[in-house]
């Protein structure tokens, strides 16, 4: 099989420059500018490589959308806000959002719409499916150009896409996994020959064992960061749905995915998604030290049963025909199941110091 367009620049650089950090590989295969996964296609659905949550059932948004009516009314209802939702995918989960919080008094009045998102095919998605939304709406490619004012943001699925630095302990200390070239020209890992400074690894990982790899994100923090300082300091909320562990640990959790089945990381960069699972504690640490109240986080399962799961589909069904009833519960069934996405996919809110705890974290967190 001929190598991709990403394949072959990849190869070039490594040849000219030096091995690439797994962080390097990861942004490079999902955000080329020409060639990156995200930049020219729409990866959802049966069609594509995978199906994130809003594409399963239409209960996932309208549960969010009652959320986020929720969060508006406990900020008191005030009269603009923005509503933020990052990396927005084909505009389901905020199409689906609008359609269930409009019944809030004020909510559509108040709300200007943005959206952070760095592919030019999704952003003609998200055009069409918010076309007719009645509400303000904006793209941006950076957090960090939604104006000011009191914001709710959302994010289901984004901080597993954002890259991540590999470290792997051996006898001299922790060494970089890097990705580099084999004699006959192909991508490979390998571990950079200097070891990382002690200091750079967190005091969770001291336990190590040969072999272990931990898994860093700068990149992830500093948009954690920024987020909560803009929570924290203007009021709001956020929510952040993801899979991932609870507890920091050791473990190697880079996965790539093509037509919904797992594959090699380096088979075919640039047309695969590549991701990696959530640190919810280490997410949690930076939004505190940001100065924001963390809530959460709890399995994605029990935290749709508190929001109405069971009352909403009760609703969907009741004028439906068998086979929209049957496509209605399986998909109610992966979303909020432990075997399937109920248990490894979490939710984390967080509020600004003067906001009062976000629903249903109260009851989940006890």
């Amino acid at each position: 099989m001929s190598d991709t367009p990403l394949e072959k620049e990849l190869k070039q650089m490594i040849a000219s420059e030096g091995p690439l950090s797994t962080a390097q590989y990861m942004a490079l295969a999902l955000g080329h500018p020409q060639h990156g996964y995200y930049m020219g296609r729409d990866p959802f659905g049966a069609r594509g490589d995978f199906i994130t949550a809003p594409e399963v059932s239409q209960v996932f948004g309208e549960l969010i959308g009652i959320w986020v009516a929720s969060a508006f009314q406990m900020m008191g209802a005030p009269g603009q806000i923005n509503l933020v939702e990052l990396g927005p995918g084909r505009g389901t989960l905020m199409a689906d959002v609008l359609r269930a919080a409009k019944v809030m008094p004020g909510f559509l009045e108040a709300v200007d719409v943005h959206l952070v998102e760095m592919s030019p095919a999704l952003k003609q998605n998200q055009k069409v499916k918010l076309a007719n939304a009645g509400v303000r709406t904006h793209w941006h490619e950076r957090f960090e150009d939604v104006p000011g004012g009191p914001l709710i943001v959302i994010a289901n699925e984004f901080f597993d896409a954002l890259p991540v630095h590999q470290y792997q302990f051996g006898k001299s200390g922790w060494h970089e996994r890097m990705v580099g070239l084999d004699g006959a020209g192909n991508l490979v890992p390998g571990l950079a020959p200097d070891p990382i400074p002690p200091a750079a690894i967190p005091a969770w990982a001291g336990d190590a064992k040969a072999g272990d790899i931990i898994e860093l994100s700068p990149e992830r923090d500093d948009v954690a960061g920024v987020i909560a300082a803009r929570i924290a300091g203007e009021g709001g909320y956020g929510l952040f749905i993801d899979y991932g562990h609870v507890t920091s640990a050791p473990g190697d959790t880079l996965q790539v995915l093509s037509k919904h089945s797992y594959v090699d990381i380096f088979n075919r960069p640039g047309l695969c998604d590549i991701t990696s699972h959530v640190d919810f504690a280490a997410l949690g640490t930076v939004f505190e030290n940001a100065g924001a109240v963390v809530h959460g986080p709890v399995p994605q399962g029990p935290f749709l049963d508190a929001m109405g799961l069971d009352l909403r589909v009760e609703r969907l069904i009741k004028n439906a025909t068998r086979r929209q009833v049957r496509a209605i519960e399986a998909g109610v069934k992966r979303l909020a199941s432990r075997e399937e996405m109920g248990e490894l996919f979490k939710v984390m809110a967080v509020s600004g110091r003067n906001n009062p705890t976000p629903a249903p974290f109260e009851g989940l967190s006890k």
